[in-house]
């Protein structure tokens, strides 16, 4: 798969690039509803003998239009999106760069310089998709601003639960600890990659070693709580449990939040590793104990519910 990141204006020609059928939209989370779109995209383009390609954007809309809702942690941050549409098969992924002078361009020079001048024949979107200044521009103007150059499929919602499955709702319910519904939603555990980095050190003194991770910044963290989790280690995965909190135990007033996992069956040094944490399960709230003792007690009983889940 080739990713190429583009800004506005761009320098290829159109006559130097496959015909390709495109996806397009944001696609933060890649769930089963963007899914659906791309995969469209996808068996289109095997039907019409053309490439296939997604075309999304970065930094999220939100921070450049300076919505209220401001979208800087993300629940599928670029290096991971890039990763997942590889893994669906996309030819090619465009990154378009959204700053202020893509978001002045008018409908009719949006679909002039990123869909036909790219080469695209066949574009497929959500019903809700829009492009342009102030997103005046959508599937139902397609047609005219493309002055019928292009063919077109508008992919409908896909529902849960008689809830449209969006990345709004994936926000939430990850705010709400919800995670194995979040699991069902995108199709696949919810997932978070960081650094081993060192802490306190405290966990390994009561017989429960923890690797302290400093999740990616990017990456929207679920809510605080003890879950369980399965962790990537090279090509090894291993079962285990995670706190996300302040660690009230032990600090009063500590403000900087905390992803600790403990390996179940696992020895030896992680300092450094990037690892990848799939969310599988909410266990329990965080909660302040009186005393080691209690604390351990807890936790005893965590890894037990936990290894007696992933059973």
């Amino acid at each position: 798969m080739e990713t190429i990141t583009l800004q506005y204006p761009h320098n290829l020609q159109r006559e130097n690039l496959p015909e390709t059928v495109l996806a397009v939209g944001y696609f933060d989370g890649v769930h089963k509803g963007h899914q659906k779109v791309i995969q469209t995209a996808i068996e289109q383009a095997r039907l019409e003998g053309k490439e296939s390609a997604v075309m999304t954007f970065d930094p999220h809309p939100s921070i450049v239009l300076k919505r209220k809702e401001q979208h800087v942690q993300l629940i599928t941050p670029l290096n991971e999106k890039v990763r997942l549409l590889k893994e669906l098969g996309v030819d090619r992924v465009y990154v378009v760069t959204f700053n202020e002078d893509l978001a002045a361009l008018l409908p009719q020079e949006f679909v002039d310089h990123f869909f036909i001048g790219l080469h695209v024949t066949h574009v497929v979107a959500g019903f809700d998709f829009s492009y342009g200044r102030m997103g005046k521009g959508n599937m139902e103007t397609l047609p005219f601003h493309s002055r019928e150059q292009l063919q077109q499929t508008t992919v409908q919602k896909v529902m849960s639960d008689e809830e449209k499955i969006s990345s709004s709702l994936i926000r939430y319910h990850l705010k709400e600890g919800d995670i194995s519904y979040v699991k069902d939603l995108l199709g696949r555990p919810y997932t978070n990659r960081g650094v081993v980095v060192k802490g306190d050190q405290r966990g390994r003194t009561i017989g429960f070693p923890t690797a302290n991770i400093d999740v990616h910044k990017d990456y929207l963290i679920p809510k605080v709580g003890v879950y369980a989790v399965r962790i990537h280690i090279g090509d090894k995965i291993y079962n285990g449990m995670a706190n996300v909190g302040y660690k009230p135990t032990f600090y009063e007033d500590e403000k900087k939040l905390s992803v600790e996992v403990y390996i179940f069956d696992f020895q030896g040094d992680l300092y450094g590793e990037e690892l990848s944490v799939e969310w599988h399960a909410f266990i329990r709230n965080e909660t302040k104990f009186n005393g080691v003792e209690q604390l351990v007690q807890q936790l005893k009983a965590d890894e037990r519910e936990i290894r007696n889940f992933f059973e």
